[in-house]
């Protein structure tokens, strides 16, 4: 029955894909984007036997589809050609906030007549953050990822390392690269890698660099979160904070 109420539904990037997997019908799922399979996306195994479309009005009128669901894909000409057409579009917003995080999963949730479905994801991410809570005790941890960068307050990422009781080590507001001499000078008393667990993870910074990083992480080094649970503002950033919890002292 639910999927008989249900709207014909295409998603268009990577992060979308994840959204319409978890709240639509299979049956009702008409074409996720190329990239659903790839190894950064979180429900990657659950999207095999789905079709995978590119995101142009072409594939999307082709679909029959009524609903589109995206992130970054697309632009607002595709947007208005496809509402031209009588097809909706949902756009899932970027977050800095777990407040953020669930306006997102209702807002997808309810264009699919899925409500339910979201306030399920909803309670698990909320009973993960309530289980994680003060974990870490307010120690200090500089987030880091393959490519130097690091991620001050205003993201997502302060949030996840907030939601774990960790202090983010990182100055300024938002994602900026990290000095190596900064890094070898000052070194912070705790490390979160991120994306580290991509085939490009050994290579961004290059070979004269690795031995600064290792020099760096070795014995700091808190947690390394995979690519699937960063790369979304969705429910999984709360898998990002339970392992970070998990790892506290005792």
């Amino acid at each position: 029955m639910a999927a008989e109420r249900a709207p014909r539904v295409f998603s268009l990037d990577q992060c979308a894909d994840q959204y319409v997997i978890a709240l639509a019908p299979r049956s009702t799922i008409v074409g996720v984007s190329p990239r659903v399979g790839a190894w950064d996306s979180y429900l990657r195994k659950q999207a095999d036997g789905l079709p995978r479309r590119r995101a142009t009005s072409e594939s999307v009128l082709a679909s029959q589809a009524q609903l589109v669901v995206s992130n970054w894909g697309g632009d607002a000409r595709l947007d208005e050609a496809l509402r031209r057409h009588q097809i909706a579009v949902v756009r899932i917003m970027g977050t800095d906030t777990f407040a953020g995080v669930r306006a997102n999963i209702r807002l997808v949730a309810q264009a699919l007549g899925q409500s339910p479905r979201g306030e399920a994801l909803i309670r698990g991410m909320d009973a993960q953050l309530a289980a994680a809570a003060g974990r870490w005790k307010g120690q200090g941890a500089l987030y880091l990822t393959p490519g130097g960068f690091t991620s001050g307050d205003g993201t997502l990422i302060d949030a996840i390392l907030q939601g774990a009781g960790l202090s983010n080590a990182a100055p300024g507001h938002g994602f900026r690269a990290v000095p190596l001499e900064r890094l070898v000078m000052h070194p912070p008393s705790g490390v979160v890698l991120g994306f580290f667990d991509g085939p490009a993870a050994g290579t961004q910074w290059g070979p004269g660099h690795e031995p600064v990083l290792r020099a760096v992480t070795n014995g700091r080094t808190l947690d390394s979160l995979p690519a699937s649970v960063l790369g979304c503002p969705a429910w999984f950033a709360g898998d990002a904070v339970q392992s970070l919890a998990s790892r506290a002292p005792q």
